[in-house]
């Protein structure tokens, strides 16, 4: 069985070794997999234990609902930046796919920020990258503007009926 971070290694060859401590992620990418393989397995407290110390936002147990309610799809890595085994710092942009019981789906899509401290590498925050603003392709037209057909009616007594 391939492993949910979307490597080509198996789970016990890949986010095993770093869920069960017996190893550590050696970039800003490998942590930012193995944190999203750790909700699909519900690993919540290798999720709590990898953010940077003293971190107080963290909710093990809305986290532990989340991953439980979740169906999770696939994980798709947008771009990073830094994180490299020599870096102090990195930025990993994600998606990751589920849907709920539901079956309906949804896109968390964020770009996170991770700090590697004594030589471990740590989620440090985030920010959820949103939608744009929808923008009508036309002006809207008011109720009381003549309408847009050519008639010389107000819109709301012609096509706006």
């Amino acid at each position: 069985m391939t492993c949910p971070c979307g490597t080509e290694k198996t789970y016990d060859l890949c986010c095993a070794t770093l869920h069960s401590g017996s190893e550590r992620a050696e970039t800003a990418v490998q942590l930012m997999r193995s944190r999203y393989s750790a909700f699909v397995k519900n690993q919540i407290d290798y999720i709590a234990q990898t953010h940077v110390p003293g971190t107080t936002d963290f909710d093990p147990a809305e986290a532990a609902d989340w991953a439980n309610n979740s169906i999770w799809k696939g994980l798709e890595i947008v771009k990073s930046s830094k994180g490299e085994a020599d870096d102090n710092f990195g930025v990993v942009e994600f998606k990751a796919f589920y849907s709920d019981h539901n079956e309906k789906n949804y896109i968390h899509h964020e770009v996170a920020k991770f700090k590697k401290l004594d030589d471990v590498w740590y989620y440090d925050d985030g920010q959820i990258v949103g939608h744009e603003p929808l923008r009508r392709a036309e002006p809207k037209v008011g109720r009381n503007e003549p309408c847009l057909c050519g008639s010389g009616k107000k819109y709301k007594k012609c096509c706006g009926k």
